[in-house]
């Protein structure tokens, strides 16, 4: 029996932000994608990620790498928000 790839990866509004996630998980294609980009192997995700098969991460690297513009962008405004917090934050600091 076969296993269509893309059934894998999923979008559902209202869960994860409707962020493509591996079917099943509340696990992010971002979250896989940072993992592999700080230099984990797809096996040293299956470890991080205990409820992951070795497929769902090679899904979701596929994923990733498809469509990289769109997984970069997520991540680039992720990280913008939580640089904004962080100078909120100092900045309500100085301000004490």
């Amino acid at each position: 029996m076969s296993v269509e790839i893309g059934s894998f990866i999923v979008c559902t509004p209202g869960v994860v932000g409707g962020r493509p996630r591996i079917d099943g998980t509340r696990v992010t294609v971002r979250s896989v994608a940072l993992c592999y980009k700080q230099g984990l192997m797809p096996e040293e995700i299956v470890q991080q990620y205990e409820r992951l098969t070795i497929a769902q991460v090679y899904a979701a690297l596929t994923y990733y790498h498809a469509n990289r513009d769109e997984i970069e962008a997520d991540i680039a405004a992720e990280n913008a928000l939580y640089d904004l917090a962080l100078k909120e934050q100092q900045q309500l600091r100085r301000n004490v």
